[in-house]
């Protein structure tokens, strides 16, 4: 795990985007889900195999990580499946798995269910449309893993247990930059959907799959009640940057101090796929 610091090409252009009133009225119809649909088509044709390769150079990727196949679109490549083995994970079912290769923070939960990122206050109960669940999780943790165009995309579970129907909140597609979070209340607006995974060691989580900006479309695997396992695949986002946000309950989980320390300072800490981001209290 290290720190990572947002300060390159992308991150000034969108605080360009999103830090003037003019440009953020553009937004609006960059951010619709009829745009996202739209990005989606174009990105699944055959035509848009093109642009696999100059982002495999630009982003600098070790395609000997991955399956060996045929990419019959750019969608699908982005999608591409690691081989086997690739990301290893603890044994250990006290132990809190990361759920993709992402950029982590963590936020306590205060009471009547608030936490805060950077300075955007937001509630638990306006992230899951729910306040009686909501109420279960004050004192808790949440995790807000960021994933960028260029990480893996597809996402595991984080602990094993019974995993409840998924609930979809549509929304829009804000990008999930930090800089959007200074201007909008990205994580309540955006499209999401999630489930609440009983474990016995680790309490109930809550697992989340946000959308972002131009597609970031979320495609879970399971969608009705059932029994998953650590490290099972749960799903995939399609072309876009895209975030996963854990709700851990008051007492149940601790997240390494690294990470604690870095999300004091507003400093993301890198992590991948399938490594222990905190532990059993």
């Amino acid at each position: 795990m290290k720190e990572i610091n947002t300060t390159g090409k992308q991150d000034m252009f969108l605080s360009f985007l999103y830090g003037h009133r003019l440009t953020r009225l553009m937004l609006k119809p960059l951010v619709s889900p009829v745009i996202s649909r739209l990005g989606g088509m174009i990105l699944d044709s055959k035509l848009s195999c093109v642009a696999i390769r100059p982002f495999i150079i630009k982003n600098n990727i070790n395609m000997d990580e991955f399956e060996p196949v045929l990419y019959t679109s750019y969608n699908d490549f982005f999608k591409r499946k690691i081989k086997a083995g690739t990301r290893p994970y603890s044994s250990d079912e006290k132990a809190l798995i990361s759920p993709c290769d992402s950029r982590l923070s963590v936020y306590k939960i205060n009471g009547n269910a608030h936490f805060v990122i950077k300075n955007t206050p937001y509630t638990v109960k306006a992230l899951l449309k729910s306040k009686k669940l909501a109420n279960k999780y004050e004192g808790g943790y949440i995790w807000v893993f960021r994933l960028c165009v260029d990480d893996y995309h597809r996402y595991i579970y984080p602990v094993s247990g019974m995993k409840t129907k998924n609930r979809r909140i549509a929304g829009v597609f804000h990008t999930v930059n930090p800089v959007a979070n200074d201007y909008f209340p990205i994580y309540k607006e955006n499209t999401r959907e999630y489930c609440l995974i009983r474990n016995q060691a680790l309490g109930d989580v809550i697992m989340m799959e946000v959308g972002a900006m131009l597609v970031g479309k979320i495609e879970n695997i399971h969608h009705h009640a059932r029994q998953v396992n650590r490290g099972m695949e749960k799903g995939n986002f399609a072309f876009g940057g895209s975030t996963i946000i854990l709700i851990t309950k008051k007492d149940t989980v601790k997240p390494n101090a690294n990470i604690i320390m870095n999300s004091l300072k507003n400093v993301e800490t890198r992590v991948l796929q399938g490594e222990t981001v905190g532990c059993s209290n």
